[in-house]
């Protein structure tokens, strides 16, 4: 009869929990390599400390300058809807205008809301190229301005001859959290941009989108004209 075989016990896994002796000399080498390295530990939390410092700072500074210049521009909001561009660009001598806000208030939400301002009246102003640099320095969650503000670039940049830019502006602003009140008429300043642009059936295919989807808006009667229209000239 073969003889049977007998296993051997498995060597214990974890050495270190078994041997003391080990864990200690471990510990000595670690607390010895600390010390022989304590001043680049040190310097190491000094710089992670100066940096949260910092970042605190700029955090709270920002906050500040935000509530002030807030403050500063509510006169010129105010003169933006009375009409009254130029005190709501420059300022009456007392109140700062929007250029002096973005100027003096960089990197705040005021700053960022008063580039909005500043393009609308350059481009109201007929100064194209300078509501394209406002514009597209201003970005916001909110949907109703940020949609708004896409398609006013896209207005600018169609009165400088730039169609591509324009369409992809008008895009934006169709695309942004869509709203059945408001995209029928971003769609309908993106098929004039197509038409332009001398793109024929994607004019007539937006144009389309507003006859499809959106027969309750102000646009869709204007809509199926155009695209009758359109269709007219694709077809001769």
């Amino acid at each position: 009869m073969a003889k049977k075989q007998t296993k051997k016990a498995p060597e214990v896994e974890y050495e270190l929990l078994e041997k003391p002796e080990v864990i200690a000399s471990r510990l000595e080498r670690g607390e010895a390599f600390v010390k022989k390295n304590s001043k680049i530990f040190g310097g190491i939390l000094i710089v992670v400390i100066l940096i949260i410092a910092g970042l605190l700072y700029v955090q709270i500074d920002r906050q500040n300058k935000n509530k002030k210049a807030q403050a500063e521009m509510f006169q010129a909001v105010y003169y933006f809807e009375q009409d009254s561009t130029d005190y709501a660009l420059n300022g009456d001598g007392s109140n700062v205008g929007f250029l002096k806000i973005v100027d003096r208030y960089s990197g705040t939400d005021a700053a960022n809301l008063a580039h909005f301002y500043i393009g609308s009246i350059y481009l109201s102003e007929g100064k194209f190229q300078d509501a394209v640099d406002h514009l597209k320095k201003f970005s916001a969650d909110d949907y109703f301005v940020q949609a708004r503000a896409y398609a006013l670039l896209g207005d600018a940049y169609l009165e400088l001859g730039n169609t591509k830019e324009a369409i992809s502006a008008y895009k934006k602003a169709v695309d942004h959290k869509e709203n059945k009140f408001f995209a029928p008429r971003y769609l309908n300043k993106l098929a004039i941009a197509y038409e332009e642009a001398g793109d024929i059936a994607n004019a007539i295919k937006t144009y389309g989108v507003i006859e499809d989807q959106y027969f309750e808006s102000f646009e869709y009667t204007n809509a199926r004209k155009h695209k009758a229209r359109l269709e007219g000239l694709a077809s001769k």
